[in-house]
């Protein structure tokens, strides 16, 4: 467990409803802690470029636009990064695959990656299926930055999920197969909206109805009266839904469902006259499509409300995100992932500036991550950390990046992500 957010645990479940994630084996400890910690290895004063890789599922069947964004983001701060003059003077050299959104395909880029381009890292990784992850672990590949679509990052060493971990990371998911989120998400709408009364809407799916549960403990430990709502997943009735949100009085709604899902409740939420203090929706819908994808319901859009774990990509007020924005102001759209993946590769970076007196290895990466206790990424980040417990918390303080969609606006942000902090309970549950 790292500091997981309902937002990416929603994105996990949003995902599994086309295809199922898988992690590999799960291989005993010493399987990852008694091998060569070779890899490439280049002297110090050496000019030839650093490798790295990134893998993103861009031509998954979720969508070719859903797994690009870490990727892009990645890639605009390496350009930036070799256009003025790299890391001690060497380029960061970018190659890049595309796992099709399968576990063989990402078998296939794990081989390519590691064993025969012998990249330093692998940054910002994107997997709908992280199959291979227990191959990056075994040959000591730092991989920096990725999002926790699956459990992966809460299972190897060498992996570094771009929110943290606190779990022991053996070759086992979590604690005994077990993970745990808290919920902060829900204390931060009930502490500074007064909401009382949350609406969780899912589809008559397992996965999907799997996590609606655990959003609906989540709510009930806060106190909250809860509606569940259960749609059909080839053929949703969310007229059906609107109307009972609205005779239930609903202050928020969450949701365990696709992008296309959300925009038909919205409209059909807008359709009835349903006014609700907020539409939780999570990182990766946190994009600046918001008025596209919901031009049909303007009453609903601007009820929208994002949470996450860094800074909003639209908080020009802030120095670092101001780069991020001027070195990819020719990509079509912005969104959160490409500011997590420009923070991902901005990470390698450090490390492997860190390493350049000696050489640019993957052993010394990787021991800069080991003690990458409280990295920011210049602020873009709440302070992430990696530790292995023994024992999983039983509550933890929380800290929560908030924005609000307004037309005419984009998104707000809603206070400082360092000090929207909540002492929360961690509960269990089983990926």
């Amino acid at each position: 467990m790292g500091r997981r957010s309902r937002g990416a645990e929603a994105a996990i479940a949003v995902m599994v409803l086309a295809l199922s994630t898988a992690c590999g084996s799960r291989l005993p400890e010493s399987d990852f802690e008694h091998r060569d910690r070779g890899g490439p290895t280049t002297p110090a004063g050496d000019r030839t470029p650093i490798r790295v890789g990134i893998i993103a599922s861009a031509t998954s069947p979720v969508g070719g636009s859903a797994f690009t964004g870490p990727r892009d983001g990645a890639k605009a701060y390496f350009d930036r990064l070799n256009a003025r003059g790299g890391i001690d003077g060497r380029r960061v050299e970018v190659r890049e695959c595309d796992d099709g959104g399968s576990g063989v395909g990402n078998d296939e880029c794990v081989h390519k990656l590691v064993d025969e381009d012998k990249v330093v890292a692998l940054v910002a990784t994107t997997a709908l299926d992280y199959a291979g992850a227990s191959r990056v672990s075994r040959a000591r590949v730092p991989d920096i930055g990725g999002q926790p679509i699956g459990t992966a990052y809460d299972t190897y060493p060498h992996l570094y999920g771009i929110y943290g971990s606190l779990a022991p990371r053996n070759g086992t998911t979590g604690w005994d197969g077990m993970q745990y989120g808290g919920t902060e998400v829900y204390r931060y709408f009930k502490r500074e909206h007064g909401a009382r009364t949350a609406a969780v809407v899912s589809y008559n799916q397992s996965a999907s109805a799997a996590y609606a549960r655990l959003v609906e403990r989540g709510l009930k430990a806060e106190g909250y009266k809860v509606v569940t709502e259960q749609v059909d997943f080839a053929l949703p009735n969310f007229r059906a839904v609107a109307a009972d949100l609205k005779e239930q009085g609903a202050d928020l709604v969450f949701d365990a469902i696709d992008t296309h899902g959300n925009a038909q409740l919205c409209k059909a939420m807008d359709d009835v006259g349903a006014e609700i203090t907020a539409k939780v929706t999570n990182v990766q819908n946190w994009t600046s499509t918001v008025a596209e994808d919901h031009k049909d319901s303007p009453r609903c859009r601007n009820a929208l409300w994002a949470t996450g774990s860094s800074r909003n990509h639209e908080d020009t007020g802030q120095a670092a995100v101001r780069e991020f924005r001027d070195a990819t102001k020719g990509l079509k759209t912005h969104s959160q992932w490409q500011l997590e993946g420009w923070a991902a590769a901005m990470w390698f970076t450090d490390a492997a500036q860190s390493c350049a007196g000696q050489g640019v290895t993957r052993a010394c990466v990787d021991d800069f991550m080991n003690r990458s206790q409280g990295y920011t990424a210049d602020g873009l980040l709440i302070p992430v950390r990696f530790e292995r417990l023994a024992e999983p918390p039983k509550t933890r303080r929380t800290c929560l990046s908030v924005a609000r969609w307004k037309d005419g606006r984009g998104w707000v942000a809603q206070g400082d992500m360092n000090h929207t902090c909540f002492d929360v309970p961690q509960l269990s549950y089983r990926p």
